[in-house]
């Protein structure tokens, strides 16, 4: 069954990478806090901290058989160094603040992604969970903007998949002289080209479901990332044009 939960939360800066953006902790792989598996997943989180500010990016596993765990983390392209291993330093203890009986686990902030499980995903496409944030707030010339968020989206999916991009893709495109559309999307490193473009599509492809007109949008899996937005939001930094940031709301679709 498919699950939706609505917020609305006020967004006047880009969200704080303090602040997770979503979480999900499966109910159906619950632990004990004195198992093996648990003792697998400290591990596992103290070897991704420690390793992370090398590239930005881990893959990994813990423990033997039964008890073994898979994880995964990974920051955003264009954040700092310092910046990801923050993240990655939240996240590791958010998630297991949050989800400390499951096994299966997965955290998402503005900077970084986290997730473990005891089944090996690496390599593999996952959108069965989504989290999705528009603005509340619609484009004032639907058509014009559907078009060259289209354009923009086409051009930096493609950046995406070239291997010494790692994944990422970003731009922007002038709308008026004073208005300018940002974007980006990212896969995780462990995917195929071919499965990154298709992970991509899909999230891309739940904009007229989840974010149809709006100012901007967020589209959260596993597995990739799509973010656009009428400021900007990715490094290095544009000044801010000083359009308003409004609203945005969140669904946890699964």
């Amino acid at each position: 069954m498919n699950l939706f939960y609505v917020l609305l939360i006020p967004l006047f800066l880009s969200c704080c990478r303090a602040d997770p953006l979503g979480n999900f902790c499966n109910e159906n792989t619950n632990i004990s806090s004195g198992s093996q598996i648990s003792v697998n997943i400290d591990l596992l989180l103290a070897e991704v901290v420690s390793n992370i500010n090398i590239t930005g990016y881990v893959a990994t596993s813990s423990g033997m058989e039964t008890d073994r765990v898979y994880g995964l983390a990974q920051c955003r392209g264009d954040v700092s160094r310092k910046d990801c291993s923050s993240c990655i330093k939240d996240a590791a203890k958010e998630i297991r603040r949050r989800c400390s009986n499951q096994a299966d686990a997965r955290i998402w902030y503005d900077y970084c992604f986290l997730r473990y499980t005891q089944d090996d995903f690496v390599g593999q496409v996952d959108t069965s969970i989504g989290i999705f944030y528009f603005n509340v707030e619609n484009v004032s010339d639907p058509q014009s903007f559907n078009k060259e968020l289209g354009h923009l989206m086409d051009n930096i999916r493609s950046e995406a998949v070239i291997p010494k991009n790692k994944g990422l893709g970003k731009g922007k495109t002038e709308l008026s002289p004073f208005v300018t559309l940002y974007a980006l999307v990212q896969c995780t490193w462990d995917l195929p080209q071919i499965d990154c473009a298709q992970c991509l599509a899909i999230a891309v492809g739940n904009f007229p479901n989840f974010c149809n007109n709006r100012k901007g949008c967020r589209v959260l899996y596993s597995s990739c990332y799509v973010r656009y937005e009428l400021y900007p939001f990715f490094f290095p930094l544009d000044s801010d044009n000083g359009t308003s940031h409004g609203k945005t709301k969140v669904i946890v679709h699964h």
